[in-house]
């Protein structure tokens, strides 16, 4: 009877109902993923692809290279690389994860808060990688969704309560079980600090009662709306690259 609770609480069933920024965030790496293995396929790389991406055609499909962000300017890797994903497992994994964490803090924030938080913790991932590897390809939402994490640790902690308290541990249990994934695959540890450090630091900022978060609706949405700009502009520049470079 325990081990059937404890189950439950560790996996939340029908999690996505009724949280559409959630949707669309595992639809659009979904997609990019998909349109990535059609065409390392038609190039010839094979099936393969499903499972390990070749370097250049992460590289293709918008990873983190800071080279190129410096010599060519490609400032929207620093969001796309969060959008594009290194095999099957890789990705599998991370939506999974998003899956169970993102639609609890969804319906707590909102939408805009939700992507603020997701998408600053993306930023200072690759950031922290910037210092840690800057020669080394990174990709994947692993950074953003260890921001999630590390947000939740922090913000429910202050919360307090006995729900507090469970959501806490709920996404603590997530943060070491994505961490010994991570280790695992040999994962981007400097993205995965970068991203719970930054999420945890906004999970002590960002006000936890209804009166409060009334006070920064106004900030928040501004920011959630530039970040969606961006975000839909460094997917935009995917294609483009794309196109003008390696076609």
């Amino acid at each position: 009877m325990n081990v059937h609770r404890n189950r439950q609480q560790f996996f939340i069933r029908n999690s996505l109902r009724g949280h559409s920024l959630v949707h669309i965030l595992i639809y659009a790496n979904l997609i990019l993923f998909t349109l990535m293995v059609l065409h390392g396929t038609v190039m010839g790389q094979g099936m393969s692809v499903i499972l390990s991406p070749s370097v250049s055609l992460l590289q293709a499909w918008g990873a983190q290279v800071w080279p190129a962000v410096f010599q060519l300017g490609d400032w929207w890797r620093c969001l796309s690389y969060a959008y594009t994903h290194g095999g099957l497992i890789h990705i599998g994994f991370n939506m999974v994860v998003l899956y169970q964490v993102g639609p609890m803090l969804e319906s707590e924030l909102g939408w805009q808060r939700f992507f603020s938080v997701y998408t600053c913790s993306a930023l200072l991932a690759t950031g922290a990688g910037l210092f840690w590897h800057p020669n080394v390809t990174v990709v994947g939402a692993s950074g953003a969704i260890f921001g999630l994490i590390g947000f939740s640790v922090s913000f429910y902690h202050r919360v307090g309560g006995s729900l507090g308290i469970q959501r806490r541990n709920f996404m603590f249990q997530w943060a070491v079980m994505a961490f010994i994934f991570g280790l695992v695959i040999g994962a981007d540890n400097a993205a995965h600090l970068g991203g719970a450090l930054a999420g945890a630091a906004l999970g002590w900022v960002i006000p936890t009662t209804v009166r409060g978060q009334r006070k920064t609706d106004k900030f928040f949405n501004l920011l959630a709306w530039i970040f969606v700009v961006l975000t839909a502009l460094s997917i935009l520049f995917i294609f483009i690259t794309l196109v003008t470079r390696y076609f």
